[in-house]
């Protein structure tokens, strides 16, 4: 799916983007500390923000610890060199234990904030198919898998440790400021002929003003950047893994050429973007290390002045210096976080995107159903007058009046590409596209499955396997321990795969281990498990060989008898195995028509 390119908001519009990104921020992070985990979750910030709290405490303890090792020093003082020695390592233990966890309970709250949004995600995505709507849908969202995984991940980090870190340095910078202004003593200006309190406070806030907005300035392009470098390696990491899930069709057809100019491609815009990435990251690096190199020397410089004067003690300089380093790294709190700051816009926009998407789609398919489907009242299957279109909701693909009584059996053939497939979609309930009304025998089937209500199940040419035992993938989609290891072994005897019957337990990827026929013939093993009432088949049986295909028919028919079946197939083979048949016929305007044969 094309994805939507980054953007950035103009000059005028700076101000209400801004305001966008912090009301999405909001979006996002206030469900959680709203949720029945709230007072979980509450209870642990405040204890991390407590514990920062006296981390800050305690540097300004130790700059006051520090002025006094020094006066001493100057004073040759050794009680009480050995007593501020003492005191020091005191601190320095209680700090110690404050940094472990501190840390520990971040983490904590970051793994539980990141558990209970992958959750909320992964049911939004999975509710109604909306994973399967997406596809359809011209939203710009990519690489949904990369969303889950990473950015809620990226997103849950970098909220906790830029707020804290934000309101750590504001802490600190109030609390220096006092120390640092009781120091600064105050300066003359000839040219206006004022005395200037604090000095040092106003020269901590010109060079972190003046450093900001030049990091602003070289750094304005990461925001972007960032995004797009997320995007570019979630593409080239998908390609991969269509290429793993389908190598047997490449190796078949050779493909490697064509492959590795795909994978060259895509992997050729993660390395440009990365160079731009670089490119900028080095200007600011540049910027940042000299401005962090300077304010080591810079408050001396100023300071030195009253020292040598004699209006300052060394263990004041000292502490001047401790000062003024913590009140200007706070004042430059946006300097060290600005590339953080650029992965948090980026990611942000992302999970934005994304969760408007999926709304997008939801709500499409609430208040724009198209196709009706409704509970039957006469236990049949009808199809009212059902005109299917492509997802651009204009072109027209199959048209179809149908009526399928219970313990029936149909055949739907024709040409590839009729729309005898989306016909099977939209009895599932995942082609909205069109119009019309479908009643469904028992109740309204879950869109896609298995459901109690009514029996139903739909089996597709491409089984889904997933990745686990080999009893997951035959019970699918019920879970494992839904039917015992003698029925398990017992239908996989009977669809002639009798060779698997100990290897239950183990665990593999069968998509890849098994042949389109083997996996074909898992699929007739869950039907004769899961016994549904009604039972549509899309080419279920297409891979398997004729022979292969009439006796798993006939174990269908023989051992589902009050079973309805729906099939769609090419093979005439396949008419013996069924009461009526119909096919799908182009018109005119290359609309297919399903008619009597």
């Amino acid at each position: 799916m094309p994805a939507r390119a980054y953007s950035p908001p103009s000059s005028s519009g700076r101000l209400s983007a801004a305001r966008q990104f912090l009301s999405d921020v909001w979006r996002l992070t206030k469900p959680y500390w709203s949720s029945d985990e709230k007072w979980a979750a509450r209870g642990l910030l405040a204890a991390i923000v407590v514990l920062n709290l006296a981390a800050v405490f305690m540097e300004v303890w130790f700059t006051q610890i520090n002025a006094d090792i020094f006066n001493a020093l100057q004073e040759k003082d050794q009680a009480g060199f050995i007593q501020a020695l003492l005191v020091f390592g005191g601190l320095a233990l209680v700090f110690i234990a404050v940094a472990v966890y501190r840390l520990y309970l971040n983490q904590m709250l970051q793994i539980r904030w990141r558990r209970w949004l992958t959750e909320r995600y992964l049911g939004d995505w999975l509710e109604n198919q909306t994973y399967y709507r997406l596809q359809f849908a011209n939203t710009g969202t990519d690489n949904p898998d990369q969303r889950i995984a990473e950015d809620l991940r990226s997103f849950v980090q970098l909220t906790l440790s830029l707020s804290l870190g934000f309101m750590t340095n504001l802490v600190s910078l109030v609390s220096f400021l006092a120390i640092l202004w009781s120091l600064s003593g105050s300066v003359t200006i000839p040219w206006l002929g004022i005395d200037l309190p604090g000095y040092m406070v106003w020269v901590a806030l010109v060079y972190a003003v003046g450093g900001t907005w030049i990091t602003h300035k070289i750094g304005k392009p990461l925001a972007r950047l960032s995004f797009d470098q997320q995007r570019y390696e979630a593409d080239f990491r998908f390609s991969l893994v269509r290429l793993r899930e389908n190598a047997e069709s490449v190796a078949l057809q050779q493909g490697e050429v064509q492959e590795a100019r795909g994978f060259g491609d895509r992997f050729a815009r993660v390395v440009a973007n990365w160079w731009s990435l670089m490119r900028t990251q080095k200007r600011l690096v540049w910027f940042t290390s000299a401005y962090g190199q300077i304010a080591i020397i810079f408050p001396l410089l100023v300071a030195a002045p009253r020292y040598f004067s004699g209006a300052l003690p060394l263990g004041s300089l000292m502490q001047t210096s401790q000062a003024f380093g913590q009140v200007q790294g706070a004042m430059s709190w946006f300097i060290d976080a600005y590339v953080n700051l650029a992965d948090w816009h980026a990611t942000t926009s992302r999970l934005t995107g994304f969760h408007r998407a999926m709304e997008a789609v939801r709500a499409d398919a609430r208040d724009h159903a198209g196709v009706e489907r409704i509970a039957a009242t006469d236990g049949a299957l009808t199809l009212d007058g059902l005109a299917l279109t492509l997802p651009d909701g204009g072109t027209p693909l199959v048209r179809a009046d149908l009526t399928v009584q219970p313990g029936e059996s149909l055949l739907i053939t024709g040409p590839s590409g009729s729309g005898k497939s989306t016909l099977l979609r939209a009895i599932a309930g995942i082609w909205p596209f069109g119009r019309g009304q479908i009643a469904l025998p028992g109740g309204i089937m879950a869109a896609g499955g298995t459901t109690a209500a009514n029996g139903s199940m739909v089996l597709p040419q491409k089984p889904y396997l997933p990745i686990g035992s080999l009893r997951a993938a035959v019970t699918y989609p019920a879970t494992p321990d839904a039917f015992p290891d003698e029925a398990v072994r017992e239908v996989l005897d009977a669809v002639g795969m009798a060779g698997f019957a100990d290897r239950l337990a183990e665990e593999d990827h069968w998509s890849q281990r098994l042949s389109g026929g083997e996996q074909q013939r898992i699929a007739i093993a869950r039907a004769l498990l899961h016994k549904p009432d009604w039972l549509y088949l899309d080419e279920a049986t297409s891979a398997c060989d004729p022979e292969t295909e009439e006796r798993l028919y006939g174990l269908l028919r023989a051992r589902l008898p009050g079973t309805t079946l729906v099939s769609i197939g090419h093979r005439p083979s396949l008419a013996a195995f069924h009461d009526r048949r119909m096919t799908v016929r182009r018109n005119g305007d290359g609309v297919g028509e399903l008619a009597a044969v």
